[in-house]
């Protein structure tokens, strides 16, 4: 597989993410609750279809959480593993084969995969729809895609509050978040998107971003400040968090968007719609209404 082109924008430190990442690997398992909520979500949806994917692709595995809950379903077969973290994957070991592997590179074999799965991984990928065209390239036909990622409305609490502290204190912003990408844009037969919403209450800003360091989750923005953020930032920010989105018991909101997105690689058995005007019966007369026309 080719690496992403030079002409794709560069949102994210490479080195600073497999850094984060790398450091979060030993105290993993203090820190996984989120990628264990993701985890299970993917395997429900797994389990409800009928069928068996004799080899399958993780990528982005960190220990190797998705593998352990697939496997008992009984319908998977070998999984290979693959992080960008060396720690991570040597970790993920214990549940099958794993390799370390950069995010823009996927190195396998064109129509290689009956399943590939990502579970909170890609929100740190700057070409979204060309890795994930990357991963449909990987599936052999019918082959299914099963990704999660972090959406755009993630803590967004905590970049509030942040944002509103630096405004008031530095006179300005630093970079801190980026762009989630439009997944219309990946090709894919039958696609399906949804999103969830887990609230995680804390009972301080700062155990909050603890906690994100933990699960390997900080600021890899290339254009971030490199000096420290200030205490009085962090301090103002702490205020206007417990201020504005505050619990009555004292502790304070963080929310998570997971996106999920399914989709079948192209197939010739896949049921394909009907071309427009080749319906035999109007749908009035099967609901029995009347249908309106909204031009006249």
């Amino acid at each position: 597989m080719e690496p992403l082109a030079e002409t794709i924008p560069r949102l994210f430190d490479t080195q600073a993410q497999r850094r984060n990442r790398s450091r979060a690997a030993a105290h993993y398992d203090d820190f996984r609750f989120l990628k264990e909520e993701a985890a299970l979500r993917i395997a429900d949806r797994v389990e409800l279809v009928r069928r068996d994917f004799a080899l399958s692709l993780d990528f982005g595995a960190h220990d190797g959480t998705l593998t352990r809950h697939l496997k008992p379903l009984g319908k998977i077969g070998t999984i290979i593993q693959a992080d960008p973290a060396p720690q991570f994957a040597v970790m993920a070991r214990n549940q099958g084969p794993a390799i370390a592997t950069d995010y823009s590179i996927l190195p396998f074999a064109y129509e290689s995969f009956d399943a590939v799965f990502s579970c909170l991984t890609l929100h740190w990928v700057d070409d979204l729809p060309g890795v994930i065209s990357q991963m449909r390239n990987l599936l052999k036909p019918d082959g299914m895609l099963l990704i999660s990622m972090l959406g755009g409305n993630s803590l967004h609490q905590l970049r509030s509050a942040l944002a509103a502290a630096e405004t008031e204190i530095n006179g300005g912003l630093s970079p801190r978040t980026a762009p989630m990408a439009d997944i219309r844009d990946v090709r894919l037969a039958l696609p399906v998107a949804d999103a969830d919403r887990i609230t995680v209450n804390y009972p301080n800003m700062f155990r909050l971003m603890a906690d994100l360091r933990g699960m390997g989750e900080g600021n890899a923005m290339i254009e971030r400040v490199r000096r420290p953020t200030s205490r009085q930032v962090f301090m103002r920010a702490a205020e206007i968090y417990q201020s504005e989105f505050g619990n009555d018991d004292g502790t304070i909101p963080a929310s998570f968007e997971i996106i999920t997105l399914t989709g079948w690689a192209p197939h010739e058995s896949q049921q394909k719609p009907l071309r427009p005007g080749a319906a035999t019966h109007r749908l009035g007369d099967t609901l029995g209404t009347t249908e309106f026309d909204p031009e006249s």
